[in-house]
């Protein structure tokens, strides 16, 4: 067997050792080069099945860059123009984002939406293509860049979310930054109670405590820290008190 070969199997038995992944995980593409670069495509059923194997597959010894094409099913069928219609309405909505300006590219073109309400602070761009929402831009914080990241995933038709939005002046990142983005995406969840929940962050990973009244209160608060921009795992231990 090739070297190559080898850490091709490498790679996918790491994979498929996560438990919530599992052994039946096979990629419509998986590709590796001789200097370790790999292309790896499939549709997936969560956020947190993508997040997971891409950190399994980063992990691997031998992996020295990946091109991500992991896609997650929607929820629901939507066209481009759909997933843009929510997009513009959550961001234009936003009381966070009054001093962004809000912009739009379809077709090559960009079109102002939103100047800012007040003094400008920077601006988000959005663009849809396929189910893949591309968000470009600068924003003042990387709270404010993991808020837009959020609300994108929020939207039911969309497949994946590439997050290029620039943080100017650079900011930091650190374990009490991603736990602040946490709270304010719960924060913004009509489905969670965030006085309910209390979150810890280790390194890149989520820790969710606390109690709800229902199953889908405790679902909705993981799926909304994995949709936070940089966290790699989530541990969710919320109990349910009826």
């Amino acid at each position: 067997m090739s070297q190559t070969a080898a850490l091709r199997e490498k790679v996918l038995a790491a994979i498929r050792s996560e438990p919530r992944i599992g052994p039946h995980f096979k990629p419509v593409l998986f590709e590796l080069t001789e200097d370790g670069t790999a292309t790896i495509a499939a549709e997936v059923d969560t956020v947190a099945i993508k997040r997971l194997a891409l950190e399994r597959l980063a992990a691997t010894p031998g992996v020295t860059g990946i091109i991500d094409r992991l896609r997650v099913k929607p929820t629901m069928a939507m066209s481009d123009d759909g997933i843009l219609d929510h997009l513009r309405k959550a961001f234009y909505d936003e009381p966070s984002f009054r001093q962004l300006a809000i912009k739009e590219r379809e077709g090559g073109e960009v079109k102002l939406v939103r100047e800012a309400f007040a003094d400008t602070r920077g601006e988000i761009e959005i663009e849809v293509k396929k189910g893949v929402v591309i968000l470009n831009g600068r924003v003042p914080g990387l709270a404010s860049k993991r808020l837009a990241g959020a609300l994108a995933w929020w939207v039911p038709g969309s497949r994946d979310v590439i997050n290029g939005i620039a943080v100017e002046p650079a900011e930091e990142d650190a374990p009490i930054r991603l736990e602040e983005a946490v709270r304010i995406v719960l924060d913004k969840d009509p489905f969670v109670d965030v006085s309910q929940v209390r979150v810890g962050v280790r390194h890149r990973t989520v820790r969710l405590t606390g109690a709800v009244h229902s199953p889908e209160a405790r679902d909705a608060a993981e799926w909304d820290a994995w949709y936070v921009f940089g966290v790699d795992d989530v541990i969710n231990e919320i109990e349910i008190v009826p």
